[in-house]
């Protein structure tokens, strides 16, 4: 067994106040602010002195090392794994990965972190991953198996390497700081245990004791049904949902490099941005449908489900209460709480007027989007032309050609999405207040759709007016004094 595993020491996996309220948080910390893993020791860590301990941190990789494994989350540069699907060097790209972790190290001197000992843990476990790799590079040449398969394995293995490097870091600087803290590797490096990822985490956790210990864990976890699989790029998000269902924390904590807020700082400007402090899953969905997720809809849920509020707070104002997610909140007054959209979309348009009163006749395209694997974010109709917006990296010629195949006229449009969302928008005026906004800076909506529950307002319109159309929402729906539409 490494000499880098961690003994566990168990008596009870939930710890109670006699009121019932758990005494242990459960808090994800996100790769931009473990890059700055000084502020996350003062502002989070040590911040409060009374509650060190009984904590659970579940932490992601440093920014840009998964970036580095995979491949660029935004750009899709290639990252290792491509060398490996490719069959080309990647234990060159390995070495390389080393040498930057091992520099990322040194960046974490002066916090404590014994240097001999971190890049002992980096090249014990690089040495680990080429072993997999060379075994899987083996598998696939004899053809035995489906390459698809191995190919997703192999994700899984350099997918796990930068949480467990951030997480065995997290430990041993705490540790020189003199807290106790244990490593919860979920990576599973070291056991042959086919168990599913909630199956991995209930034994981690099994009898594991929380009140008088800081737990740190991986953003990954093994199971057999791959969490790459499952959930791509969200994974350390889903961890951290299900850590929190299994510990039942009175709140699971997201620390993030911002605040949310009622639109993107860096385009409203930050004196224009105004903290949410309130609001519930069914917002928190709608964001995550256009791309700007508070967390992933896939680890909301559960924690939903169970009960256990969410609340989003600022790595750099820990004095601030930041934003909390309920599942009932419905704000007091009528408000606009959050403008967002994206301006990577594209408006797909299907005309034919053989549509007129044929039933079933999106089934058709229905059947065309589950073939390409495509999910839309916004459907609108009328007597013969169905629009949806699709992200514009999912329409590719294929599913064009075989739109055009079928249908007398496809229109392909590359558009832009603009949303004002809010937990209290249904009353008469919000709609037409935000189409006035948009006619008033000169924004001309090309399609509309909002649905009977009224939480979310969505516009497709130029994609060159997006962040003009933003400013304008934000300025007459959030931060305007006359705007947030009359009380409810």
């Amino acid at each position: 067994m490494s000499r880098f595993c961690r003994s566990l020491t168990r008596t009870g996996t939930q710890v109670m106040q006699s009121s019932g309220k758990s005494l242990v948080s459960v808090e994800k910390i996100g790769g931009t602010s473990m890059s700055a893993f000084g502020d996350v020791l003062r502002h989070i860590m040590l911040y409060d002195k009374s509650r060190i301990y009984g904590r659970i941190y579940v932490v992601s990789a440093y920014s840009g090392v998964t970036n580095q494994l995979l491949e660029h989350k935004k750009t899709g540069e290639p990252g290792i794994y491509a060398l490996f699907a490719d069959g080309a060097d990647y234990h060159a790209a390995l070495d390389g990965l080393a040498v930057s972790l091992k520099k990322l190290n040194a960046g974490f001197a002066e916090l404590g972190l014994p240097l001999d000992v971190a890049d002992a843990f980096v090249d014990e476990r690089i040495g680990e991953v080429k072993k997999y790799l060379d075994a899987m590079h083996h598998v696939l040449a004899s053809g035995y198996i489906r390459r698809q398969d191995v190919l997703l394995a192999a994700r899984e293995v350099l997918a796990s390497i930068g949480e467990s490097h951030s997480a065995f870091n997290s430990v041993e600087i705490l540790k020189a700081n003199g807290v106790q803290a244990i490593l919860l590797d979920l990576a599973g490096f070291h056991d042959d245990m086919a168990w599913t990822i909630d199956e991995r985490i209930h034994n981690s956790f099994k009898g594991l004791e929380l009140a008088g210990n800081v737990i740190v864990a991986t953003g990954y976890t093994k199971g057999t049904e791959g969490i790459m699989r499952e959930f791509d790029r969200g994974y350390s998000e889903v961890t951290f949902s299900k850590i929190a269902v299994e510990v039942r924390p009175a709140e699971a904590v997201i620390h993030k490099e911002f605040h949310l807020s009622s639109a993107d700082p860096n385009i409203v400007g930050l004196e224009n941005a105004v903290i949410v402090g309130a609001t519930n899953y069914d917002v928190a969905d709608q964001l995550a449908d256009v791309g700007m997720e508070a967390i992933h809809p896939k680890a909301a849920k559960p924690i939903e489900l169970a009960g256990i509020p969410i609340r989003l707070k600022n790595t750099f104002e820990p004095e601030h209460p930041g934003t909390l997610i309920t599942k009932d909140f419905v704000g007091e007054r009528a408000r606009v709480e959050i403008v967002t959209g994206s301006d990577k979309v594209t408006l797909v348009e299907i005309h034919d007027p053989s549509m007129v009163g044929t039933v079933g006749f999106d089934l058709g395209l229905m059947e065309i989007f589950c073939k390409h694997e495509i999910s839309y974010i916004l459907k609108a109709t009328n007597a013969n032309s169905i629009a949806h917006v699709l992200w514009e990296s999912s329409v590719t010629p294929g599913l064009i050609a075989e739109l055009e195949a079928r249908y007398e006229v496809v229109t392909v449009k590359p558009s832009a999405i603009v949303c004002a969302i809010g937990s209290n928008i249904s009353i008469p005026g919000v709609l037409a207040r935000a189409a006035q906004a948009l006619a008033d800076a000169a924004v001309n909506v090309n399609c509309v759709s909002q649905t009977l529950r009224q939480v979310n307002m969505q516009f497709i319109i130029e994609r060159s007016d997006y962040k003009k159309a933003i400013v304008a929402l934000n300025h007459t729906l959030c931060v305007s004094p006359g705007t947030p539409v009359p009380l409810a």
